[in-house]
């Protein structure tokens, strides 16, 4: 007897017109990714925009009086931080890596602290201890009398070698990763074919950490064209210097925006470096992920050397400056806390308590939606969309604030031919909201990576059944992905608000008459050489500034124990 087994089910069509709507919601969050993208590329095509139609006279005239050596002292800067931070980090790294000498496990972790270290604030400490007023100097003259020569300390190897010392972090993080997933099959073959350890490091290990190296060389290049600060104290005029001088000294914008132009143009150049650094070869080693390089335990007179370069490097980069910082602040309390209470202290701090509150809430948003879009559609127009919203954090502080004062003071004309009472400066000049816009634009890329990295734990097969039991996407957002990223969330927060209370230049360039923050406040103080009254907020920025690196040293000593 034959038996006819039962036809399965068809599975019944989705309708049309819940087909539609759900289409439409998908590319409703598409439209959400391309508008961000384009309110982060305005303010880098308003100074592109400049760049690309220069006008001849302003040209001639920067020429002629101060851009030829403002760009020898970027170049000069550039190429000094270079081999600083080269020396100091990738030197370090292979130090405490691959060598065990006394407190080389404490080293691991505690030379990322100068990371906390901004440095403008470890420039002027510089100058309070190494000047011609400062102690060193004062006690050379005591000992050896008043003719005693000592280098000019407000000199561009100077402002190198402050900032190499605050940015070497960079390159030691990257190095020393790259160095732990090394397999060491290949450095040993090196060394059984009678290579020496510092021969098979240049030619088989460094090539293999040269991709690491050149990314954490590209962040350092980076903050140094970002910085005006500490190398307006020594007296080393760069692009940067100058895009704040002419715009803040002569308020010639059409100036200031082919200057700021000009730094766009050397970040371009860092970026094809990097990607030049790198090259078009693949290093790749037997085994996948390596089990890192074999230690060798140093002896004799090198082990104390070794231990004796750690403690040097740590003390000079955040050492001594913290301790300096903290016997100004303690002295002034002495004397009747005469900056404690000053209530500029207050108002300085709540101001930049509440400009970083509301970025890094604005950034941590932003990114969120910006990842969850991209998991709900994952075109290639939403993925390029969101790669394009982290172009912010790869251009330096001074053109992302002359972009914004550009494309706002064309959005203030806008508003005014329409009869909006205020007149032109609503935006720039009345309110606060252009430094917001410029910090979503700087560190929108800072909270995105920091969400998407949570978002790439979720498994997208847990997306694909809330979207088949009919849930629309804000609700799976809402119910979903928000629990279980919300890790993400939280180092956005904290890693925005905190780089956000440390910047300077856009703060500097778009605050609003009678509006500082405590980095401002600091950077005034200093520059009038008013060293013991700027400790305490340099103090203040610093010791927040130590929550990430205390949990980045938290996580390096965890991964290490396992």
């Amino acid at each position: 007897m034959t038996t006819t087994s039962p036809a399965p089910p068809r599975a019944t069509p989705e309708p049309p017109a819940r087909a539609r709507r759900r289409t439409g919601r998908r590319f409703g969050w598409t439209l959400l990714v391309v508008a961000v993208a384009v309110l982060v590329v305005i303010p880098v095509a308003e100074v592109t925009a400049g760049t690309l139609t220069p006008t001849p006279h302003v040209w001639a005239r920067l020429w002629a009086t101060v851009l030829p050596g403002m760009i020898g002292d970027t170049l000069l800067l550039m190429l000094g931080v270079t081999i600083g931070t080269v020396v100091l980090g990738a030197g370090l790294a292979w130090l405490v890596t691959v060598h065990r000498f006394p407190g080389s496990r404490v080293f691991r972790w505690l030379l990322v602290l100068p990371l906390a270290m901004p440095a403008y604030v470890l420039g002027f400490v510089f100058l309070a201890i190494f000047d011609a007023p400062g102690p060193v100097q004062s006690g050379l003259r005591s000992a050896f009398g008043p003719d005693v020569w000592f280098p000019d300390v407000r000199s561009l190897p100077a402002a190198a070698l402050v900032l190499s010392l605050s940015l070497y972090p960079y390159v030691y993080l990257l190095v020393r990763s790259a160095l732990l997933e090394q397999a060491p099959a290949t450095f040993e073959a090196a060394r059984m074919l009678g290579a020496s350890r510092s021969r098979a490091a240049i030619r088989v290990v460094l090539p293999l950490a040269r991709p690491s190296l050149a990314a954490g060389l590209a962040l350092v290049l980076m903050e140094t064209l970002t910085d005006f600060a500490t190398v307006s104290y020594f007296n080393v005029q760069t692009v940067s210097v100058g895009v704040y001088q002419v715009w803040k000294g002569q308020f010639d914008r059409a100036a200031a925006t082919e200057l700021a132009g000009l730094v766009l143009l050397f970040a371009v150049a860092v970026i094809a470096a990097e990607r030049l650094l790198r090259g078009r070869a693949r290093y790749h080693q037997k085994g996948g992920r390596g089990r890192g390089l074999a230690t060798v335990r140093l002896t004799g007179a090198r082990r104390w050397l070794a231990t004796a370069t750690c403690a040097v490097v740590l003390a000079a980069a955040f050492g001594l400056p913290a301790v300096q910082l903290l016997w100004w602040s303690g002295a002034d309390l002495m004397a009747g806390a005469t900056t404690l209470l000053d209530p500029r202290y207050a108002g300085y701090a709540t101001n930049s308590l509440v400009i970083g509150t509301i970025a890094a809430v604005s950034c941590a948003v932003i990114g969120l939606l910006i990842a969850h879009s991209t998991r709900m559609t994952s075109g290639r127009l939403t993925r390029i969309a969101a790669q394009v919203t982290t172009v912010g954090y790869a251009i330096p502080g001074v053109v992302v604030a002359i972009g914004v004062l550009i494309a706002f003071a064309h959005l203030d004309t806008g508003l005014e031919a329409l009869g909006v009472p205020g007149g032109t400066g609503l935006l720039v000049t009345g309110s606060v909201i252009g430094i917001i816009y410029a910090y979503i634009v700087r560190f929108l890329a800072l909270s995105y990576h920091s969400i998407d990295a949570s978002f790439t734990k979720v498994s997208p097969s847990m997306t694909a059944s809330a979207l088949s039991l009919g849930a629309a996407p804000a609700r799976v957002l809402r119910r979903v992905h928000l629990p279980l990223v919300r890790t993400g969330v939280v180092t956005a927060l904290v890693l925005v608000t905190i780089d956000a209370l440390k910047e300077l230049p856009i703060v500097l360039l778009l605050r609003p008459f009678g509006f500082d923050t405590l980095s401002v406040w600091t950077y005034q103080l200093a520059s009038e050489s008013r060293w013991e009254s700027a400790a305490l907020p340099a103090l203040t920025i610093v010791a927040v500034a130590l929550v990430p690196v205390v949990l980045l040293i938290g996580k390096d000593r965890l991964e290490g124990a396992r």
